[in-house]
């Protein structure tokens, strides 16, 4: 079957969903109103609430919400045929993912761009508060290792990758002087600079991997599984304006860039798709994924349908610089359907392979030696993209093949230069994920300076430079820890579950958000099936999951698997019986109506109002 009538039928179905679906949530469920005053302009301290342009602020949030899942989560979960991965994409992005992007996006906006604990303690309760607090720090740590864990498996002993990689930084932190400092806007001229020298960046990697210089950016795994978490705590803790946000916006058209090129590539190639509707591992026992399709092409596709880590960001970074209300549509639901199209393409470069090259890029030699196949192009591709690509597992290298392989296709002329495509898409893959890393370690130090601004209050202020030092220390230790330990297949199911989980959370929290706001209860409804969905599917994966490790002795993973499920357990448990009592009344309590006066966070709660910024 041709690839074009499953690109074109989604894309269709994409654009439908923003326009009705999501005009529909703004205009009758959440009542948008440009007349509440933006938490970037309400409480603008020049480093972590920032008013920034609409499509900068797009790009930020795309970038850290579309790390390694909508690539590599695709790809694995191919292991089950095209139709399971297909069908979770389209119908989970559009009714489960978009639509809790947007809700929490809506509900940190309207709670001063706070993080989701503290939403869940004001809205459901104290206990409720405390238990996400410390579910979302368990989810992020297992997250930022799951991520890391595809960046080591496509930089090790690739110099020409690690350089153009380790040129972003510079690049991002030169452009965002200009765009924030030099000249403040200049978001044309400031974008045309950043995406060429980016470019610029991949072309010079081959002359720097083989010139003497090869040997400074070339790293074995032990090495870039230390190098990461370094980086990660550096990110965390400088201003936003200077790396965080450039980067993301510039990397931003990169992503969309490719994946649009991608889907162009497609429609002048109209490859066929070479694997199955369903494979033979659809009932478990497969070589990448161990499980039975269900719930595990759920979880292991995590962010190209819905993705809890999302949750951290549209109540973490995103929120901190948005300008008017009405620009969360865009970036909630907007941003989230372009990561389902993304999804969408790493499945279809994935698909488009011969099988048995699939899997030996996919496994190691000895799982691959099991499963009787024979490669079939995988040598030709060896040559073409100058690198041995086999038994390079965790999702990454396939995607890079498969989409340069469908590129080279195009004519004779680019299929000499597949090598560059493929260093081109592993900087493009590694972008994604490193831009989640920066926004994902520093909102796991917001919520740990909250935690532990309980047991001392300097710590929770987020512009005392000790706490944040010491904080960003701690998480980039603590998922370094896990990432230098742990490999895909005992990190990636134990991240899907524990992040699909978060994701059945934050839609409970949701759906109270919705009975407290909503003009009519039945509005609930949107988040409400989507959370039973998601909740029973996690809660069967976490379980199937803690029997896997128990088999392998695996008991750090057992105990913090156990951990979560108990922990959302409670939450939910919470959540339903706030649902109970707001069911009883008929008017909205909450953001909507007369609210309580919610003071900025860095301003003292007894504060008198013309103390605020």
């Amino acid at each position: 079957m041709s690839v074009l009538y499953l690109l074109i039928g989604s894309l269709c179905a994409f654009a439908l969903a923003y326009r009705y679906y999501a005009a529909f949530i703004a205009a009758r469920v959440l009542l948008l109103d440009d007349r509440n005053i933006a938490p970037s302009v309400l409480c603008n301290d020049g480093q972590n609430y920032v008013p920034t342009n609409k499509w900068v602020v797009f790009g930020h949030h795309f970038a850290a919400i579309a790390g390694a899942g909508p690539l590599i989560g695709p790809v694995l979960a191919a292991q089950y045929g095209w139709g399971p991965g297909f069908f979770w994409i389209l119908l989970g992005s559009i009714f489960a993912g978009c639509v809790h992007d947007m809700i929490i996006l809506f509900a940190s906006y309207r709670h001063e761009g706070q993080s989701l604990s503290v939403i869940a303690e004001k809205d459901v309760s104290r206990i409720t508060g405390a238990v996400t607090a410390v579910v979302i720090l368990f989810i992020i740590l297992v997250a930022l290792a799951g991520l890391g864990v595809a960046v080591v498996n496509a930089l090790f002993n690739n110099p020409w990758g690690v350089f153009s990689i380790a040129m972003t930084i510079p690049i991002a932190m030169v452009i965002g002087l200009y765009m924030f400092r030099i000249r403040p806007g200049a978001i044309l001229s400031g974008s045309i600079a950043g995406v060429t020298l980016v470019c610029a960046a991949v072309f010079f990697g081959p002359h720097i991997a083989d010139s003497s210089l090869a040997g400074w950016f070339t790293f074995d795994k032990k090495q870039m599984s230390i190098l990461l978490p370094i980086y990660g705590f550096c990110a965390a803790a400088i201003p936003v304006w200077l790396l965080l946000a450039p980067r993301d916006y510039l990397s931003t058209f990169m992503k969309i860039g490719v994946v649009a090129a991608l889907a162009v590539g497609l429609l002048f190639v109209n490859p066929t798709i070479k694997m199955p509707l369903v494979t033979d591992f659809v009932h478990g026992g497969g070589p990448i994924i161990p499980g039975p399709w269900w719930p595990y092409v759920f979880i292991t596709i995590a962010c190209g349908a819905i993705s809890g880590f999302h949750a951290l960001i549209g109540s973490g970074t995103t929120p901190k610089m948005i300008e008017r209300e009405t620009e969360i549509p865009v970036i909630g639901y907007g941003a989230m359907l372009t990561e389902a199209f993304v999804a969408m393409m790493a499945l279809f470069a994935a698909v488009t392979l011969v099988p048995a090259d699939y899997f030996a890029i996919n496994t190691s030699s000895a799982v691959f030696s099991k499963l009787n196949m024979q490669v079939v192009d995988l040598p030709y591709l060896n040559q073409l993209v100058g690198l041995d690509v086999a038994h390079r597992p965790g999702g990454a290298i396939s995607l890079a093949v498969g989409m340069a392989h469908i590129f080279s296709s195009i004519s004779e002329g680019l299929r000499h230069t597949m090598k560059y495509w493929f260093q081109f898409i592993i900087m493009f893959e590694a972008l994604f994920i490193l831009t989640t890393i920066d926004a994902g370690t520093r909102v796991a130090r917001y919520i740990l300076q909250d935690v532990l601004g309980y047991a001392y209050k300097p710590l929770s202020r987020k512009d005392w430079m000790p706490g944040v030092i010491a904080t960003s220390a701690i998480v980039s230790l603590a998922w370094g820890y896990l990432l230098y330990t742990g490999d895909v297949s005992s990190i990636w199911p134990m991240f899907g579950a524990t992040n699909q989980t978060l994701s059945a959370v934050a839609l409970a929290i949701g759906t109270t958000i919705i009975l407290r706001i909503g003009r009519k209860k039945a509005y609930a409804l949107i988040t409400f099936v989507p959370c039973i969905l998601i909740t029973i599917t996690t809660l069967a994966a976490g379980y199937m999951n803690i029997q896997t490790y128990l088999a392998k002795s695996q008991m750090l993973n057992v105990w913090l698997s156990m951990a979560v499920i108990a922990l959302v357990v409670i939450i939910i448990a919470d959540n339903i019986r706030v649902w109970l009592k707001l069911l009883r009344t008929d008017k909205p309590i909450g953001m909507n109506d007369d609210r309580d006066q919610i003071y900025c966070p860095i301003v003292p709660a007894d504060a008198p109002p013309d103390a605020r910024p």
